[in-house]
């Protein structure tokens, strides 16, 4: 096939490199022009997408923001899979997504949303109790400012509430205040093929923090454990009472529910309405076809099941300074163009992130600092690790770090999840 990859930040290189390992003609557009070098010299790389969409047999959408577009061009019949003006609605609008979950019958936290942080302060003293902050809109890309408070009245999110209206004022622009619920953690999500989702789904742990045993700043993400399920109860009380109405929209692509459960019931605290990173890299490892057939069979809406590999799979990602900060002196000084270096010919399990490639070798570009995704498979949990780790430690990045301990929350989730009756 002719595939057209339209992305925001050039997340998806990984994806376009393995299209074109498959055969696929492949052309790359990044609308982020500080990360436009990514790709170069893995994929063909364009700077005016909207030239090939009658050349591309498949147009693919990695991120929100380009509903409207995949919308018009579904209307003009054709073959896109990405998001909808409803999805990006769905994840950029949080009040929005929470009042969807709600009209469909899906339990959520309490909440509310503010424009001012006086009032967010004002409302946290009259409602004491345990909250955590949720930036809206574009704010929300910047993960270190998701806020898990741990006061059972408040107090702390009240000091950071007070220290981001002076650091940041009306910049922060709109925010949820969200009420804290102990729990696990865990995301449902599947492809949607305009009609259904694919069965089975994937249900992952996400790991945020920077540190092992979550400390430190939160990323966005550092890692995933996953595995799949064709009957899941998570995706019963969720994904499936969307179905419907992600048809009406005839949307075409890839959903992700993040919630918190624990013996009282599922609370969803947000959407992902596009591929999930890294999410998607581990995914694909784990997806026993071609890709590029999964992506065409869900577009077009012929696909209905997915196969894939049994047992788990993790995935770390490799970074390097001046990660999670955008810092781009400090990036230019210690990262820009460092090689990445591989022991073994063996890239099985090596997913690029923000690299190029000159006579053969990665290095390090982009202005984030993520460089590889390192994924890993097997039977049980610690296979999948070992699996991993042993990848990782084949690869040379000068200044990189990584978390040593992705997957280990899963023997206490396990047990949680069983003991509720979600496994």
């Amino acid at each position: 096939m002719k595939i057209l990859l339209v992305s925001k930040w050039g997340d998806s290189l990984d994806i376009a490199y393995q299209l074109g390992k498959e055969g696929h003609e492949v052309k790359m557009y990044i609308q982020d022009k500080a990360n436009r070098e990514i790709g170069f010299g893995f994929v063909q790389k364009t700077n005016h997408w909207e030239r090939f969409t009658d050349w591309a047999d498949l147009i693919v959408f990695d991120y929100t923001g380009f509903g409207a577009e995949a919308d018009r061009l579904r209307e003009e019949g054709k073959t896109v899979f990405g998001g909808s003006i409803y999805t990006d609605s769905l994840e950029l609008d949080r009040n929005f997504g929470h009042k969807e979950l709600i009209k469909h019958g899906i339990k959520v936290l309490a909440s509310q949303e503010f424009d001012h942080f006086s009032e967010a302060i004002s409302y946290i003293e009259q409602h004491p109790d345990a909250y955590v902050i949720k930036p809206c809109g574009e704010t929300q890309e910047l993960k270190q400012l998701l806020f898990v408070g741990q006061d059972d009245e408040g107090k702390d999110v009240i000091h950071m509430l007070k220290a981001y209206e002076k650091t940041w004022g009306v910049e922060f622009g709109s925010f949820q205040i969200q009420r804290k619920v102990k729990g696990v953690e865990i995301a449902i999500s599947g492809f949607f093929n305009g009609q259904h989702f694919l069965r089975p789904f994937n249900i992952n742990f996400e790991h945020k923090k920077l540190f092992p045993n979550e400390l430190g700043v939160s990323t966005g993400e550092m890692g995933t454990s996953m595995y799949w399920s064709s009957q899941s109860m998570l995706a019963e009380k969720t994904l499936l009472k969307l179905e419907k109405t992600l048809a009406s929209y005839r949307f075409h692509g890839h959903l992700d529910i993040n919630a918190i459960v624990n013996g009282h019931g599922i609370y969803p605290l947000e959407f992902t309405s596009r591929f999930g990173y890294p999410q998607v890299y581990i995914q694909k490892d784990a997806i026993s076809e071609n890709f590029g057939e999964l992506l065409w069979g869900v577009a077009n809406g012929t696909k209905k099941t997915i196969h894939v590999k049994k047992g788990f799979q993790v995935g770390a990602y490799m970074v390097v300074p001046p990660f999670p900060f955008n810092d781009p002196k400090s990036f230019r000084l210690f990262s820009k163009d460092s090689v990445v270096v591989f022991k073994t010919p063996n890239r099985e399990g090596i997913h690029p992130v923000q690299v190029k490639k000159i006579n053969d070798q990665w290095l390090v570009t982009g202005d984030s600092g993520i460089v590889v995704l390192v994924t890993g498979g097997g039977l049980t949990i610690k296979d999948a690790q070992k699996n991993m780790y042993n990848r990782i430690s084949n690869i040379i990045i000068n200044n990189s770090y990584y978390r040593n301990d992705i997957g280990n929350r899963w023997a206490e989730d396990s047990d949680k999840l069983l003991s509720w009756g979600y496994l």
